[in-house]
């Protein structure tokens, strides 16, 4: 979780956390848990998408034309008066790709596990899937990442690399293909906010006092 764990903590990070808060009304404390648990699940589920060559050539282009990495040099034009309808659109269309009929499903079970509700959920992935494709988009740039092998590599890498990572995506994997309840994201959220050190919940803690 390096890679996530890095964006999240960084000052791009708590204005992320503090900008999606605001556009809802919920605490950073609950948007910050929320946003620990979303993005490892789109980030698995754009590496589930990036696994065909097909895939992983639509995300690549993706990151190549319009998610260069540009709308993270300024979000705070982009939480200053509130997310543009574009980019919220832009976030739906997102969603409709990687998600897919799983949309729903994934809202819910954040909602279960976070106690927000669903409006707010729906709204915080929609913030937070153009901005995931933006870091993503910069750090193919950053790597030289230019084929399918190494977008596959570079997802690996921000969801914390070797056996972790094998573990987390196996997880997101049986749940996004799965018609429960959702109750895999405590495995998923283990792993994200686990008590190890270095672990996102560490570092939630660190953020908001706990």
């Amino acid at each position: 979780m390096s890679g996530l764990l890095d964006l999240l903590s960084s000052p791009m990070g708590k204005q992320l956390i503090s900008g999606v808060a605001n556009q809802t009304g919920h605490s950073t404390d609950q948007t910050g848990s929320v946003l620990s648990m979303a993005l490892p699940v789109l980030m698995g589920a754009m590496k589930k998408n990036a696994a065909s060559p097909e895939g992983a050539q639509g995300l690549m282009n993706a990151l190549s034309n319009k998610h260069d990495g540009s709308i993270l040099d300024n979000l705070g034009g982009l939480f200053g008066g509130g997310v543009d309808q574009s980019v919220m659109n832009d976030g739906a269309g997102i969603l409709g790709h990687v998600l897919g009929g799983k949309q729903t499903q994934v809202e819910n079970a954040l909602s279960a596990k976070s106690g927000m509700d669903t409006d707010a959920i729906a709204t915080i992935l929609k913030v937070a899937a153009p901005i995931l494709l933006g870091y993503l988009g910069k750090q193919t740039r950053q790597q030289n990442v230019t084929d399918s092998n190494g977008i596959d590599n570079l997802l690996g890498n921000l969801m914390g690399g070797g056996k972790t990572a094998q573990k987390q995506q196996s997880l997101i994997e049986s749940f996004l293909d799965s018609d429960g309840d959702g109750s895999v994201l405590d495995d998923v959220a283990s792993i994200a906010l686990g008590g190890k050190k270095g672990g996102i919940g560490g570092l939630l803690g660190g953020l908001f006092g706990r």
